[in-house]
């Protein structure tokens, strides 16, 4: 048991070390403090997390690593621990555009919500459902990727980055059979408000 916990605690200071070594960022605007990369988020405000998309039966999701501070910056959308939440209705096509304008590495990937509490989130739920190599992670990038929400369930969009999720680096995704517009909670408190166009 001792060196179960030693073989753990190892793996967590690790990933943490390597978590924060930074590349450098691009050319653009950065804050040289964070080390972000505001070209990448300049455009995008609170109403983009959320829309309808361009087919039937779409919609386009706005995902955003270290939008504020909150938790220490593992946040989506300046959220964490599932507290944003949307709600799909089943058999929706789900674009998700992830970024993450940090030089610390992040990433997106849909897993079964009690995923969250491991350590590696594994292959996600739904094909193709995460960026490319979420147990990797990217920094100061972008990436779209798009699943078919075809099984009801709750579920998560999560940091895939080792030990990320466990630190609450998550929102909540419900996958929801009688739904009928996707929905966006901002906040446990908060009403679900209806996508737009």
């Amino acid at each position: 048991m001792n060196l179960h916990r030693s073989v753990l605690l190892t793996a967590l200071v690790t990933t943490f070390c390597l978590a924060q070594q930074p590349v450098a960022p691009p050319h653009g605007s950065h804050d040289a403090a964070t080390g972000l990369n505001k070209d990448l988020i300049k455009d995008i405000t609170p109403a983009d997390f959320l829309k309808l998309g361009e087919k039937e039966k779409t919609v386009v999701i706005t995902l955003v690593a270290v939008w504020s501070g909150a938790n220490y910056g593992m946040n989506f959308n300046g959220y964490s621990h599932g507290k944003l939440t949307y709600a799909i209705p089943t058999g929706w096509n789900v674009e998700v555009r992830f970024v993450n304008p940090s030089p610390i590495p992040h990433s997106a990937i849909v897993v079964e919500r009690d995923t969250t509490k491991k350590l590696q989130m594994g292959e996600p739920y739904f094909d193709k459902g995460s960026v490319t190599n979420p147990a990797q992670g990217m920094s100061l990038k972008k990436e779209t990727f798009t699943f078919l929400a075809d099984e009801a369930g709750e579920y998560a969009l999560a940091c895939g980055f080792p030990a990320h999720a466990i630190s609450g680096h998550w929102v909540s995704l419900n996958v929801v059979d009688d739904l009928k517009v996707p929905t966006i909670q901002l906040g446990e408190a908060a009403e679900a408000k209806e996508a737009t166009k």
